[in-house]
């Protein structure tokens, strides 16, 4: 936990402002429900991007009441043949509910345990959890567009999408590290990392 103690002097009075995972940490007796609520997650996402998929993210950024309570939701769209690419979460396990449609979804275990993929076809009201820091996907493999809601275990999980940040850093890694690590020609690196990397997130 992250605490940051700001203090303003003016006319002989002292402010605290509180900060509490770097977020202003707000008075309980000025709490009110709109700090607990949200609306809006039965609007489709724009999948309109060259993945096909869409994140709406409802976490401490849209609900600050959810600060410090270590849950957050996402809904999930996928247009046909759209995926959510290779990503993880470094702050939390994320458990995933289709509720129209079909995935095919998948995580890949650490190197230690030999990099095992972990894979099922979901239908509606299927269920699949990703453990913490994993690496995941999930590919709508149908004709009609998929949806699913994730519930994950932190106000602010994080995503490191794979591609956008091994090709897409910046600065660029250098091609030669890149491309001695993935065993590719250095000119295929130097490609990729021309892309523009969606982040749908």
């Amino acid at each position: 936990m992250t605490s940051v103690l700001c203090r303003t002097f003016a006319s002989h009075i002292t402010l605290l402002i509180l900060f509490v995972n770097g977020k202003f940490y707000k008075n309980p007796e000025l709490v009110n429900a709109n700090d607990f609520f949200t609306s809006g997650l039965n609007i489709p996402g724009n999948t309109n991007n060259k993945l096909g998929f869409n994140v709406t993210t409802v976490n401490v950024d849209r609900i600050p009441g959810l600060n410090t309570l270590c849950v957050s939701l996402v809904r999930i769209d996928y247009a046909p043949y759209g995926q959510n690419p290779p990503h993880t979460h470094p702050r939390a396990t994320e458990i995933l509910v289709v509720v129209e449609g079909t995935l095919y979804a998948g995580f890949v275990s650490s190197n230690q345990d030999g990099n095992r993929l972990f894979t099922k076809v979901l239908n509606k009201g299927d269920v699949f959890v990703f453990p913490i820091g994993m690496i995941h996907f999930q590919f709508n493999p149908g004709h009609a567009p998929a949806v699913a809601f994730a519930g994950l275990g932190s106000q602010n999980p994080g995503v490191i999408t794979i591609a956008n940040a091994v090709f897409g850093s910046n600065p660029a890694i250098n091609p030669e590290v890149l491309a001695r690590a993935f065993q590719l020609d250095q000119k295929v690196v130097e490609q990729l990392q021309k892309k523009f990397w969606v982040d749908a997130n």
